[in-house]
């Protein structure tokens, strides 16, 4: 029997750690895609939103006509990973939301933007992440968010040790964390995400 074909797995490729999430993504298995037009995203089993400034990742989703498409997708059970300003765009609520700021509401949780503080506030910090083998997970945290409360049909997967505050969530095909795993060098949160397409494919 061959061997399966990597699954083709997106990055939103708008404003952020891009490059640095597809080399991850490649690394993990998977043929990564710079999704910039719809017609990008029709190609993609399953997509990254990286990091970044939440509100303008938006707007220009908006300019780039993906919204629509995106909701789409998410809401049919497209296999989804948002990390820092992604985690914030896959909230189902934000507790402090700029004005008039949307989500995609694929995750039932409250996010705090910016919760941890600003750029000069970043930090790392080794997290105990529930059904990651390998041991304690080196997250990278800029300017990042955190749940303040995570509905009955998601899970908390890890809590950043020092304050105790929910940095990364799952619900079914949809993960999130508040940390940069594309900048940890520690390729086992792109793997999880790859292994949630295939499955999903």
């Amino acid at each position: 029997m061959p061997p399966a074909e990597p699954p083709v797995v997106g990055v939103l490729a708008l404003q952020g750690d891009v490059a640095e999430h597809l080399r991850a993504l490649e690394q993990a298995g998977a043929r990564p895609l710079a999704v910039r037009r719809p017609a990008d995203l029709d190609e993609a089993a399953g997509l990254i939103i990286p990091g970044g400034e939440s509100t303008t990742i938006w707007k220009l989703a908006e300019i780039f006509d993906l919204i629509g498409p995106l909701r789409e997708r998410v809401a049919s059970g497209m296999p989804v990973f948002g990390c820092c300003a992604g985690m914030i765009m896959l909230a189902g609520r934000l507790v402090d939301p700029a004005s008039g700021q949307e989500t995609l509401a694929a995750i039932d949780m409250a996010v705090r933007r910016n919760a941890f503080g600003r750029q000069v506030d970043s930090f790392e910090s080794d997290l105990s992440i529930a059904g990651l083998d390998g041991g304690p997970y080196r997250g990278v945290f800029i300017r990042a968010p955190w749940a303040e409360r995570v509905g009955e049909d998601a899970e908390a997967l890890a809590a950043e040790p020092r304050t105790g505050k929910i940095v990364a969530v799952r619900q079914g095909p949809a993960l999130a964390t508040a940390f940069h795993p594309e900048l940890a060098g520690d390729r086992r949160i792109h793997e999880l995400f790859v292994n949630i397409v295939r499955q999903g494919s």
